[in-house]
């Protein structure tokens, strides 16, 4: 019974987890924001859904490392960026930039949001109809049931 939940309690602590930034911190309070910022702004290949800043795997502390050494070298974010997309794919991005393949990505909420409207209006159209045309008093639809 105690090795039970001594396991149950390993795998709750285990969800709690987070990556730890080994990585030194860089000279000047500007490259470290920047740094902070890059390794938000970059996906996790392997996890996928987190950014390379929160994810425990060895893959996102090599790209840390690489983003680090990147600034440390005068690169600009736009430069890392294109690095990243380069060896990754637009998929490393959490933001994808703006182009002929993503433009359906960026169009999509607001074609979703008209059709959306469009929809409500149409609804609205035919019960305002409906009750322009029903003319039978409510109490008398009451009486007969």
């Amino acid at each position: 019974m105690k090795r039970v939940a001594i396991l149950l309690l390993g795998l709750m602590l285990a969800g709690l987890a987070q990556a730890v930034d080994t990585t030194p911190p860089l000279p000047t309070p500007e490259l470290q924001r920047r740094y902070r910022d890059m390794t938000h702004e970059l996906r996790c290949v392997q996890c996928q859904n987190e950014a390379i800043a929160d994810s425990p795997v060895s893959l996102a502390a090599d790209l840390r490392r690489q983003v680090r050494e990147m600034i440390l070298a005068g690169q600009s974010d736009e430069q890392i960026r294109d690095y990243m997309v380069q060896r990754y794919g637009e998929f490393i991005l959490f933001r994808p930039r703006v182009n002929w393949r993503t433009a359906w990505l960026w169009a999509a909420p607001a074609v979703l949001l008209l059709a959306g409207l469009l929809a409500a209006l149409r609804v609205l159209a035919r019960r305002t109809r409906l009750a322009a045309g029903d003319t039978a008093p409510l109490e008398d639809e009451l009486q007969d049931r």
